[in-house]
Formats: structure tokens, C-alpha cells, sequence
């Protein structure tokens, strides 16, 4: 049976797209009123032959029956303007979530900010510097790594948990985690949000947490486990794939639509399949939901500057950040608050001027 995919493309930014919009020329893409697009991608899927084509937006009434349906249908999500289910926030401009690590064994930062004073002085200088979001973590999800009992994992973010609200009570606060009994704790802290990497697939309690609270959560794709991620990962197509995983866990498995994607950048993934997903980021839009992305220090910056490299990758990390974000992504979680948030002014008063 052959299925559609639309894939909103050929983009124009500010005023050259508010005007193109007015005229009909163009479509506002997620409800943007300075991101307009006036062609599509098309995939169309055979069993596991895939094959694509570009089309202008006036050219949509010449497709068959079945393509125009569904890319009418597909069009409504793609245009729509997200719902801000986050409290104080928006999803109509860039969100920076910033990345806290209260692990010894995260690939970058691991043991830098396990003390109580160090981890809220950090805070207070990402949410200082434009972060949106703060992403508290106490297991390690590197390639390669073990999984570690939750009382552990609890224990390395409690004490930080329990007074992020008393400090930063504007500030949203997202607990990235695979298991159910640390969602509870931080849910009894007032967390906003549930990231994930797994999908909610590690344990089988944690869909009936997200559901029962009704909380906001990150649905993140994962192939295997962070043991296993990077042996030899394989894709039928690696664009479809993740859009199939997402749209089948939208449809069966969440109760309320405060969902937030993340084609999980590195896990499980080949440098072609990081670049891939990167350069074909727009069709997720076509899910109606908002995108993040996470790329922050990623090894695929090492695998494209080589002898380039640096420690904290801050330039390939602030590239792939403007790209995304002119393909019109919401969220970008990352170290360097203070860097990316200033690549993101200047891009965005270049971009929309």
C-alpha cells in the first residue's frame, strides 16, 4: 500500500514572506507570520521503495486523488500555529533548552555541576543568558553507556529538583529521564516536562505517568538502547522511519496532544543519517507538533570538521542550530546558552530585516 509524506520546502523570511503570504503566493509555515514556503516534497512510499518530487503549491490540484488528500491534510498541520502548552512560553519564536548533567559520566560535562551550589549557579547563569528551558538529567544516555538504578539517578537531581521552583519559578523545568519512578519524584516538584530518550518505551510504567499527570513531554527517537545505539544502526529510510515511529506513538499511545518531537540526533544514527534528518528536518511539521532538535557537541561535528575540532564544538553546534532554525524548528537544547542565543539574534534580525 503506498503512503504520502509532504515536506514543506523553498523557504522566504521576513518580509519578502509576510508579503508573499498576504498575495496568496506562499503559506505561513506553523503559523509564522515572518517563515513562508510556496513548494512541497512529496515522498511516496511502495513497501521499501521510496521516491520524492518537488512541486509548487499551485501545481497541488494536477496530483491524483490519494496525494492530494493526503497533502491537503498534511498543509492544515503544517501551516497551523502551535498550541503553547508550556507555561510562560511561546512556540512562535526560537526556545533554547539548557543542558544540565548532574552525572560523572556524560560525554562533555560529566561531574562539572554535581554540587548543589554549582548546579543552581549554572542555572541561573543559562536562564541569565536566554534559556527557556532547563533539561536536568542524572543518567548518562552517551553511546555505550549503562543503565542505572533509579533510586541513583533520583538521588544525583534531588536535591536540585527540589528548589528549582522555589528559585526560577518562571522558568520551565524538564526532567530528561527513561524512568517512571524519577518522573513521579520531579512531578511532585512541579516539573513541566518529560524528556525522554526513549520514547517512553524503557519502562513500561512511564506512559501511564505522562497520562495520568497530563503532563508535557518530548517524544524522542531512539533505535536500541545508549549500549547498543551506535552498532551498526539501519534504516529502510531513515526520514520516513522516525516520521512512522512517531505517528504510530501519537495515534496509540498519548491521550493529549502536549507533545514536542525529537528525531534524537546521534541516537542510533550514522553521520548520513544525523545529515539526512538535519537537511530534511521540515517534514516532521507535517505531524502539527513542535520540533526540537538536539545537536549540541555531537560526535557528527567531530566525523564533518576532522582536524577542526574543538572541545566544545560551539561553531558546528551553532551551524546546525541556524539551519534548523530557518527550516523552522522551535526548540534547541544545548550547553552553550549564551553563544547560541547570540547566533540566534543576529541570525534572525539578518533572516527577517
Amino acid at each position: 500500500m503506498k503512503k504520502y509524506y509532504t515536506r514543506a520546502c523553498n523557504f522566504y523570511y521576513g518580509k519578502s514572506a509576510g508579503i508573499l503570504i498576504k498575495k496568496k503566493a506562499a503559506l505561513s509555515l506553523c503559523g509564522q507570520k515572518d517563515i513562508a514556503f510556496d513548494c512541497i516534497e512529496i515522498f511516496t512510499r511502495d513497501k521499501n521503495k521510496v521516491i520524492s518530487k518537488v512541486i509548487n503549491l499551485k501545481n497541488i490540484n494536477k496530483l491524483n486523488r490519494s496525494e492530494k488528500t493526503k497533502v491537503q491534510s498534511d498543509l492544515k498541520k503544517i501551516t497551523s500555529k502551535r498550541k503553547n502548552f508550556l507555561k510562560n512560553l511561546k512556540f512562535s519564536k526560537p526556545l533554547i533548552m539548557g543542558i544540565l548533567n548532574l552525572t560523572p559520566d556524560s560525554f562533555s560535562d560529566g561531574g562539572k555541576y554535581n554540587s548543589k551550589d554549582k548546579s543552581l549557579k549554572h542555572i541561573a547563569e543559562m536562564i541569565k543568558s536566554g534559556a527557556d528551558i532547563i533539561d536536568i538529567g542524572g543518567e548518562s544516555t552517551r553511546p555505550g553507556s549503562k543503565t542505572i538504578h533509579p533510586s541513583i539517578e533520583w538521588k544525583r537531581i534531588k536535591l536540585v529538583v527540589q528548589k528549582f521552583k522555589r528559585r526560577f519559578k518562571k522558568t520551565c523545568l524538564s526532567i530528561d529521564t527513561r524512568k517512571s519512578e524519577v518522573m513521579i519524584n520531579s512531578l511532585r516538584y512541579e516539573a513541566d516536562l518529560i524528556n525522554d530518550v526513549s520514547g517512553f518505551s524503557h519502562d513500561k510504567n512511564s506512559l501511564k505517568i505522562v497520562g495520568k499527570y497530563k503532563i508535557a513531554k518530548v517524544l524522542h527517537h531512539m533505535q536500541g538502547s545508549p549500549s547498543t545505539m551506535q552498532k551498526n544502526p539501519k534504516y529502510n529510510n531513515v526520514l520516513l522511519d522516525i516520521y512512522d515511529f512517531f505517528e504510530k506513538k501519537i495515534e496509540n499511545n498519548f491521550y493529549n496532544r502536549n507533545i514536542i518531537l525529537d528525531p534524537g540526533i546521534g541516537f542510533g544514527k550514522t553521520l548520513k543519517h544525523n545529515l539526512t534528518l538535519i537537511s530534511k528536518i521540515s517534514l516532521f511539521h507535517s505531524l502539527g507538533l513542535p520540533v526540537l532538535i538536539g545537536t549540541s557537541r555531537k560526535k557528527f561535528i567531530n566525523q564533518i570538521s576532522g582536524i577542526n575540532d574543538s572541545a566544545d564544538r560551539t561553531g558546528g553546534t551553532l551551524a546546525s542550530v541556524l539551519f534548523l532554525l530557518s527550516q523552522g524548528v522551535q526548540i534547541f537544547r544545548v550547553h552553550n546558552v549564551n553563544e547560541i542565543k547570540q547566533g540566534i539574534l543576529v541570525f534572525k534580525r539578518i533572516l527577517t530585516n
